[in-house]
């Protein structure tokens, strides 16, 4: 069963309509540089996907399949037939699942700081683990441990502040939710080898959690693709260098007729 989302729709109706699905444990003000950027030339969708931001919160598990449907449906309600979809880590993940739930309406597809294997074993032990100490301790304590593992000690503090803020302001319960879904993720390998649409891989050149390997790997795997590495950024690179971000977005949508 799909909910309603949060979100923020701004721009002109000019070109493909560019759809922006954040990370855990964020909300749709991750892509505030690129909502600014973009939307004085086409229309951008930004939600808050379940369980975050000012969407409503469904305890228990979250597979990446509910968070696909809730985003089709979200395109339904806004009468969107196609859109250039975007997402930055779990979001990544998120994209590939929405290009195989309705791959036929993504144009193109941005996949940032991500990966496509399935989880390991002790990985889905350790994301149950972590789902159980959200639900028990809250969100700060986590948020101040890896924090410097999102954006680089070097940022900005402003950014550093904001994805703190974005952190901490999380539901314990949706984002357990997710951390459980995502443990039963696919393998999206396969579904990568078979994308027609253009494609742009963007990964921070000091990110830890998505090395640059991870994002080459990606890059191989997609017919007509795009890499590219962003300096002096760790695991977000579309706040920590969102000029060089939005140059290479920018550069890839002029790709898409539309």
């Amino acid at each position: 069963m799909t909910v309603p989302l949060a979100y923020e729709d701004k721009g002109t109706a000019t070109g493909v309509p560019l759809l922006l699905v954040h990370g855990h444990p964020f909300d749709h003000t991750m892509w505030d540089p690129q909502i600014e950027a973009f939307a004085p030339h086409r229309r951008v969708v930004a939600p808050d996907l379940r369980g975050y931001g000012a969407s409503p919160v469904v305890p228990g598990i979250t597979p990446l399949a509910a968070f696909a449907a809730d985003l089709e449906a979200l395109l339904d309600d806004l009468g969107l037939e196609s859109v250039i979809l975007a997402g930055l880590s779990m979001g990544g993940q998120i994209a590939m699942e929405c290009y195989d739930r309705f791959g036929d309406r993504i144009r193109g597809l941005v996949l940032a700081d991500t990966f496509a294997e399935p989880e390991t074993p002790e990985g889905r032990r350790t994301r149950n683990a972590m789902a159980d100490r959200l639900l028990r301790e809250g969100m700060r304590g986590y948020a101040d441990e890896v924090l410097h593992k999102m954006v680089a000690p070097y940022a900005d503090p402003d950014v550093q502040a904001h994805v703190h803020r974005m952190m901490t302001a999380a539901p314990p319960e949706g984002a357990a939710a997710a951390l459980r879904g995502r443990a039963e993720r696919p393998d999206y390998r396969p579904l990568l080898a078979r994308v027609t649409a253009p494609a742009l891989v963007v990964v921070g050149e000091d990110d830890e959690y998505t090395p640059v390997p991870v994002a080459e790997t990606l890059h191989a795997l997609l017919p007509d693709s795009t890499l590219h590495v962003v300096k002096d950024a760790a695991h977000m690179p579309n706040l920590e260098r969102p000029d060089e971000f939005n140059a290479a977005l920018a550069a890839f949508l002029d790709r898409i007729p539309g």
